[in-house]
């Protein structure tokens, strides 16, 4: 017989995707992960562009300010600005003139969702949110953490593997939603790039330099290498992988 995988594992779906806690240790109690995910959906209620009662709804139609908003949703928005001018604009959550931090607001939740399980002392876990992952510990009874990145032009093929003990991993690309991230300078998709992931220690930040560096098409790569803390995988139009020196792939 298989042997059992010690810990837990729970899906919910919310934001729109599914989301898995996947805890590896011994022995793990119901709390820290009903915090988990009263936490997502809360980030949810407050942060979603399709709910008309949300903060981020409610500021796009003049209903309230950002002075008056919660420290959360503040925070995020000063993250989106730095992150708009560090990246020349390429991540930007005014594009258009039309408010939308979700490009950062994933990652930043999955975030704090590790820090709920890290304060719980819960050592080993993996927190996936529609392919957007942060890793901790080991995938025991593995030492380490395998991450697959599905390939863009193929969903049999798996393009790399990122092996990890603490880590975030984002990806953008032209995936199941095909083409959704435009440049924001030309409002036109991105020429040369099919999909761009990052590594790194902060989820949301790594998501929004994916995010990025895939809007900035040919050019995203020689930008993505001067990440500090952070490394990069590109895959081109023309199937090449171009990988920072110190991407973790196993």
């Amino acid at each position: 017989m298989p042997t059992a995988l010690p810990g837990t594992r729970r899906v919910e779906q919310i934001m729109g995707m599914p989301i898995v806690v996947d805890v590896r240790d011994d022995d793990v109690d119901d709390g820290p992960l009903e915090r988990v995910f009263g936490w997502l959906r809360s980030v949810d209620a407050t942060f979603s562009t399709y709910r008309d009662d949300s903060v981020i709804s409610r500021l796009r139609r003049g209903e309230t300010t950002r002075e008056e908003a919660p420290p959360d949703v503040r925070s995020v928005l000063d993250r989106c600005d730095e992150l708009r001018v560090e990246t020349d604009g390429y991540f930007d959550a005014h594009y258009a003139g039309r408010l939308d931090p979700s490009g950062l607001v994933k990652g930043w939740a999955v975030d704090r969702a590790a820090q709920i399980l890290d304060e719980a002392g819960i050592a080993n876990y993996a927190v996936n949110a529609g392919g957007d992952i942060r890793l901790r510990g080991a995938a025991r009874p593995d030492a380490a953490w395998r991450v697959g990145i599905q390939h863009p032009l193929s969903s049999r093929e798996v393009a790399a593997v990122v092996v990890g003990t603490d880590l975030a991993v984002a990806t953008s690309g032209e995936y199941a939603r095909g083409t959704h991230v435009l440049d924001p300078h030309s409002g036109e998709p991105p020429d040369g790039t099919l999909s761009v992931t990052f590594t790194g220690p902060d989820l949301a930040t790594a998501d929004a330099y994916a995010t990025a560096a895939f809007a900035m098409g040919e050019e995203g790569p020689r930008w993505a290498a001067t990440r500090l803390g952070y490394e990069s995988l590109t895959i081109t139009t023309d199937r090449r992988v171009l990988v920072t020196p110190g991407f973790p792939r196993g």
